[in-house]
């Protein structure tokens, strides 16, 4: 598709979603003055399951996890990207994800590169799948980079891709660049049979770059738009799903960099017409969904 072409149809995508959302009101994200709860950290969809309820009522269909989550009804785990992405990680740490993961049943565990060997291996003849990262955290590597690192995820037993954006190109308004990088990506992911997942880090963006960029996502086959790494100012927000739902459809899965407080939020989270979620998580989630089983 021509330069000219992508620019005419992302402006026109971005104007009408930005204009349903001024009429609708929307909101500016999750941290509201009038919401925010004692000793906030600013990380609520981490923290705080109200506020993430919001974020998969708005449209998420996956929610991040981390891998302090170790208990999880069997019924929603398939839902949950259960991830470890921290630079210290170790070889017992992905070890014990990996445990967490088959034994809840969590729909993959997501890991640096350099771990996807033993990823595949832990999880060999589980139906947990192998998820990795590509152009993390910043996304401006180069395509052929992006490319060469994808390939070598695939063949070492990753089965679903998440790359970061390249957030420059998009913010210098080179939409060519932007659809191209994530094109050969997904045509690299799925001539193996894997999903991509594209990162946008939503807390660089505003709203006509997060349109635009979930447009030229769409455009270029992308399985999947994500709102954030964890490693930026902040994750997702409700608005920021709500808006990427509204620009890919309902075609087009969204997943949400964050997590779950409790079992009762995921479980109402589907209620309320979630089709996948994934969760950041930590033990105190954990202790609070276990003290509500019967």
């Amino acid at each position: 598709m021509e330069p000219a072409q992508l620019a005419r149809i992302a402006a026109e995508i971005a104007g009408e979603l930005l204009s349903g959302t001024a009429e609708a009101g929307g909101r500016e994200g999750l941290n509201h003055s009038a919401e925010v709860c004692p000793g906030c950290v600013q990380r609520c969809v981490q923290m705080c399951a109200t506020k993430t309820r919001a974020i998969v009522e708005a449209g998420a269909d996956r929610v991040s996890a981390s891998e302090h989550i170790t208990k999880v009804d069997p019924a929603l785990a398939g839902l949950i990207d259960h991830t470890i992405l921290k630079p210290e990680a170790t070889a017992d740490d992905v070890r014990r994800v990996c445990r967490e993961a088959r034994r809840y049943g969590f729909a993959s565990v997501c890991v640096n590169p350099y771990w996807v060997p033993l990823v595949a291996a832990e999880l060999r003849g589980s139906p947990v799948r192998v998820c990795t990262v590509v152009g993390f955290p910043l996304g401006a590597t180069s395509t052929a980079a992006k490319v060469c690192e994808t390939e070598l995820a695939l063949r070492d037993g990753a089965q679903e891709i998440d790359m970061v954006m390249n957030v420059g190109a998009l913010k210098s308004g080179d939409y060519a660049a932007v659809e191209s990088d994530i094109r050969l990506v997904a045509e690299t992911c799925h001539r193996h049979g894997a999903l991509l997942k594209v990162i946008l880090e939503t807390a660089l963006l505003d709203e006509t770059e997060k349109a635009v960029a979930c447009a030229l996502a769409k455009l270029a086959g992308a399985d999947f738009v994500k709102t954030s790494t964890g490693f930026s100012k902040h994750g997702a927000t409700a608005a920021d799903v709500a808006l990427m739902r509204r620009v890919v459809g309902p075609q087009m899965g969204v997943k949400a960099s964050g997590g779950i407080r409790t079992l009762e939020d995921l479980k109402a989270m589907t209620a309320a017409g979630a089709t996948r979620i994934g969760a950041s998580a930590s033990v105190k989630i954990v202790e609070a969904a276990a003290r509500q089983e019967p």
